[in-house]
């Protein structure tokens, strides 16, 4: 497996400014799996008061919210884009993103990175991270 080191992120400020913004999360690639980090780091930001929209192949509900199969079923406004998916499904993701025209933050997980897709969100007016898991990085934000 070809390594990418990410040669666009967010910064620390630009992150907390995320977390302050951002009500609604489209989860991709929301394990119903309860071991998976997917599915941690989604129960732990419902826990925390965000709306999960879990987008999977599978299931009807996913930590009792309905899932949709891609990006473009979600019938109302999304913020964040949360993805757990391999580096190179992430160009199609933004793509997704640009269509829909709300989504204001393109996440990518930790481990996970796409420079042109960050640039083509980045290009696109949306904040783009990667390589950065959104618990960690919340957890981390509330030590401050």
């Amino acid at each position: 497996m070809e390594c990418e080191l990410p040669s666009l992120n967010s910064n620390k400020q630009e992150i907390q400014e995320i977390f302050k913004e951002v009500k609604t999360i489209a989860v991709l690639g929301l394990s119903p799996d309860a071991t998976k980090a997917s599915h941690r780091v989604a129960a732990y930001l419902q826990k925390e008061g965000f709306k999960i929209v879990p987008v999977y192949p599978k299931e009807e509900t996913i930590l009792g919210e309905k899932v949709y199969r891609s990006l473009t079923e979600i019938p109302f406004p999304v913020d964040m884009v949360d993805v757990f998916r391999k580096p190179k499904a992430l160009e199609a993701v933004v793509e997704a993103c640009i269509l829909r025209g709300d989504i204001k933050v393109f996440w990518a997980q930790k481990d996970i990175v796409n420079n042109i897709a960050a640039q083509k969100a980045k290009d696109a007016g949306m904040k783009a991270v990667q390589n950065k898991c959104t618990m960690v990085e919340h957890m981390g934000l509330k030590g401050d």
